[in-house]
């Protein structure tokens, strides 16, 4: 089940209607808002394997993974990173790092690296692209350079993963 249907519904089981979730956030109005319903839909979720998010810190954490994750995505960005999560959030790039090293254990970079490594996986995975073509299309500068971060990253080459690589793990697990 898709993960927006899956709060979707549990906003329903929890008697939240007039909500309408979205990837990574789900706006809920003030008035239907009560502890009561809160609870309801804390245990709902949790029941899908989810968690509702309070505090401002982790908040801000998950809103600079959804605006990498489009930065990845994004074939038109011609901004580097920090300035592209800089100009999205509105937060300070080196106050974001140092909050988001502190709680997540990796930098954003690395974060970014991560996420860069599962679109060529998925590009690869496709068999619509050769490498090359990968390369190009997830941002990275020479075929070489795709090669030797996901062979840092992955322990193998994008050639061997195309050979046979085992069932793809999401760098997000590690």
């Amino acid at each position: 089940m898709h993960c927006v249907e899956a709060v979707d519904n549990a906003l329903a089981a929890a008697g939240i209607t007039g909500a309408k979730a979205r990837l990574g956030y789900a706006d809920i109005p003030d008035t239907l808002a009560t502890p009561g319903s809160l609870s309801r839909l804390d245990k709902e979720l949790e029941a899908r394997g989810f968690t509702r998010i309070t505090d401002a810190g982790t908040l801000l954490i998950e809103r600079a993974k959804r605006s990498i994750l489009e930065h990845v995505r994004d074939e038109d960005c011609h901004f580097n990173l920090s300035a592209c999560i800089q100009d999205h959030l509105g937060v300070d790039y080196s106050t974001l790092s140092k909050l988001f090293s502190a709680r997540e254990g990796r930098t954003i970079e690395q974060y970014h690296i991560a996420q860069r490594i599962e679109y060529v996986k998925e590009l690869l995975s496709y068999g619509e692209m050769n490498i090359s073509e990968v390369a190009d299309k997830a941002g990275y500068s020479s075929v070489a350079h795709l090669s030797r971060q996901f062979k840092t990253i992955t322990g193998m080459t994008p050639t061997a993963y195309l050979k046979g690589a085992p069932l793809r793990i999401p760098l997000n697990e590690v």
